[in-house]
């Protein structure tokens, strides 16, 4: 459990400091979203899925 907490905190971190360091970016790049199609967003997110799993497998390996 505390491993899972640290993990959503690093993430929170991480979600956290674009919009905090480039905000006008940031908002820029949330616009260009919009025009990206649901299919695209569907894959690109379930590559993320797939990858963090993996990374997560990976480090419980070690």
């Amino acid at each position: 459990m505390k491993v899972l907490l640290a993990a959503l905190g690093f993430c929170l971190v991480l979600e956290g400091l674009f919009p905090f360091l480039a905000p006008e970016k940031w908002k820029k790049y949330l616009l260009e979203l919009t025009v990206i199609s649901n299919e695209k967003i569907r894959l690109i997110a379930l590559v993320s899925v797939l990858l963090g799993l993996a990374i997560v497998w990976s480090v419980e390996l070690l």
